[in-house]
């Protein structure tokens, strides 16, 4: 039990709530990865971990920081994370989850929050058993790899989203780093038609909780594209993770990617939801 509470509110937790929120996220840790990889960071002050109380009991929760993230909400429940974030400067640059909860928060917020790129149909995605070998080139990447991984993880990154990363300072290099000293970053290289050495091929771990990888920044060079590499190396990354990391392997993919589709439909990855993202 946490405070007694007159009606449903929204209030910023604490580690308090850790476990109400944990045991949540739990019920679907494919769809709530992206809020619930800050669970454990949760402190005795205030996060940006926001929830929903009624009679000290947790409805649903929200990740607010560079990315808002619903998770287990209702219509009610949205309406109030709204009215919440509408009374402060906005802190999110991309609203992201479950396509139902999403894409009915942000009928909420557009109007104050301005124009927005939507990407409505994600399909959620989760490895199954794939007939496809897997490429013995592909490996984890090191903090030696770093230099050679940020020019593909820019590219990856710009083609994705539309602008450099770097624009706006060392962050995103920063966790291109980060990746790849954890040994999560997959990576094959090869000689590029320049004579140097290349990646050729690379995907990342982009969130990892409670037995669940994401794969995030899947990219294969364009001049290799259409030739298969992306298929063995995708089957590569997943038995690694598999037998390593995670017994799950997640990803979402916008549904206008039919080549991307097809790819994981070969990879025996099986969609099991739809995401959505809204990215300000």
């Amino acid at each position: 039990m946490f405070w007694p509470s007159s009606g449903p509110r929204v209030t910023r937790l604490s580690g308090r709530h850790r476990n109400a929120v944990r045991e949540q996220f739990l019920d679907d840790p494919v769809s709530s990865i992206l809020a619930a990889v800050h669970v454990d960071s949760m402190s005795l002050g205030s996060s940006r971990m926001l929830g929903v109380l009624e009679a000290g009991e947790l409805h649903s929760a929200v990740w607010y920081g560079a990315n808002m993230v619903p998770v287990g909400t209702d219509h009610a429940d949205r309406v109030l994370y709204a009215d919440y974030v509408l009374g402060r400067p906005r802190e999110c640059s991309s609203v992201v989850g479950r396509s139902e909860e999403v894409l009915d928060l942000w009928e909420m917020l557009r109007h104050d929050w301005g124009e927005a790129e939507v990407r409505a149909s994600q399909p959620s995605l989760v490895a199954g058993e794939s007939s496809i070998a897997p490429d013995p080139r592909v490996r984890p990447a090191t903090i030696d790899d770093a230099g050679l991984v940020t020019p593909a993880a820019i590219a990856m990154f710009t083609e994705e989203v539309g602008y450099d990363p770097t624009t706006y300072g060392p962050g995103y290099i920063s966790r291109v780093y980060e990746l790849c000293r954890q040994g999560h970053t997959f990576l094959r290289t090869g000689i590029g038609p320049d004579g140097k050495v290349r990646v050729e091929f690379k995907a990342d771990i982009g969130a990892l909780w409670g037995g669940v990888a994401q794969i995030q920044g899947v990219w294969t060079a364009p001049d290799l594209r259409g030739q298969g590499i992306g298929t063995a190396a995708m089957s590569a990354v997943v038995e690694h993770v598999r037998s390593r990391i995670a017994p799950t392997v997640s990803l979402y993919v916008n549904s206008y990617n039919h080549a991307a589709l097809r790819m994981y439909d070969r990879v025996g990855f099986r969609q099991v939801g739809e995401f959505a993202t809204v990215l300000l």
